[in-house]
């Protein structure tokens, strides 16, 4: 035995070994006490409702073509199978010599999100356009005449002063497969407390492409990359998951065309991007997943 591992075995080492399975036991005691998860694990929304469920028409906005199907190795790149590349066009546009379209990109992640969240900045600037000014957070302005307070939300599990917001989805059958259905919104959103949306212009090739991105996850919205990893990783949540939400351009004529364009179709599509996601305050009652454990089952486990 040579001399580096010869003290291992004398008094000092074994107090040592003990002093670290002490150290080791207690802060596992304390994760378990504390209901701290430093794995999470996957969630999914009810029946695993797809992106791709979207209705392809709204009241203004009607699918183009049909949605993007990607590559095996673009697959592996973007990190998920539950993703959406569709093409909305403005019906009925204002000027009819002017056609006004949309690209929704949408992205699903949950459970060990190790993920860096793709965003046009490292995307758009990485596939050859550049920026030409600095990225800002903007509030879209979303229609909220159909918004409500859930009443059925107890206080201490409500978003903003106490309270969650749900909006109704259309009443027409031919664009959503539940009509009249009241969904939750984010927690964070209410009427005077929009979703902020982060947005770039870009330019390459002769055109110029306005792009604008948010975040929901675990049950709320972020506009920044860095603040999703951080929602999502919450150290008290069991689960995690985030939708990447994402709309490009380059029909409109202004950034400030573009936020109008993006808030009017996503008016109409965020009770049933909605229904994408888990509802999150089903899940803070511990009654979603129907089938999850209890903090208490797992720490005793």
């Amino acid at each position: 035995m040579n001399k580096r591992n010869a003290h291992l075995k004398g008094p000092a080492g074994v107090l040592a070994l003990v002093m670290l399975l002490i150290g080791a036991g207690a802060m596992t005691a304390m994760i378990n006490t504390r209901g701290i998860h430093l794995t999470k694990t996957p969630i999914y929304p009810k029946d695993n409702r797809q992106l791709a469920s979207l209705p392809t028409e709204t009241t203004n906005w009607i699918r183009v073509g049909s949605d993007q199907v990607e590559a095996t190795e673009v697959l592996e790149v973007l990190g998920t199978e539950n993703y959406l590349n569709r093409f909305y066009t403005k019906k009925n546009p204002e000027d009819p010599t002017r056609s006004v379209a949309l690209r929704l990109h949408g992205a699903y992640y949950t459970g060990g999100i190790d993920t860096v969240p793709h965003i046009p900045e490292r995307c758009f600037v990485g596939g050859g356009l550049q920026q030409s000014s600095s990225s800002r957070s903007v509030a879209l302005k979303l229609d909220t005449s159909s918004w409500a307070i859930d009443r059925g939300v107890p206080e201490e599990l409500g978003g903003i002063n106490g309270k969650i917001y749900t909006t109704r989805l259309s009443n027409d059958r031919t664009m959503t497969d539940a009509p009249g259905l009241r969904v939750r919104l984010p927690r964070n959103v209410g009427p005077d407390d929009q979703i902020q949306m982060r947005v770039s212009e870009f330019i390459g090739a002769g055109r110029t492409i306005y792009a604008g991105y948010f975040f929901i996850a675990n049950g709320r919205t972020k506009a920044n990359a860095n603040d999703v990893r951080a929602l999502a990783f919450n150290l008290d949540d069991n689960y995690s998951f985030y939708l990447k939400v994402q709309i490009n351009s380059n029909t409109v004529d202004s950034m400030d065309e573009f936020i109008e364009a993006s808030s009017e179709l996503l008016s109409e599509l965020i009770g049933e991007i909605m229904r994408c996601v888990p509802d999150w305050t089903k899940v803070e009652q511990g009654i979603y997943p129907e089938n999850q454990t209890s903090d208490d089952e797992q720490g005793s486990s």
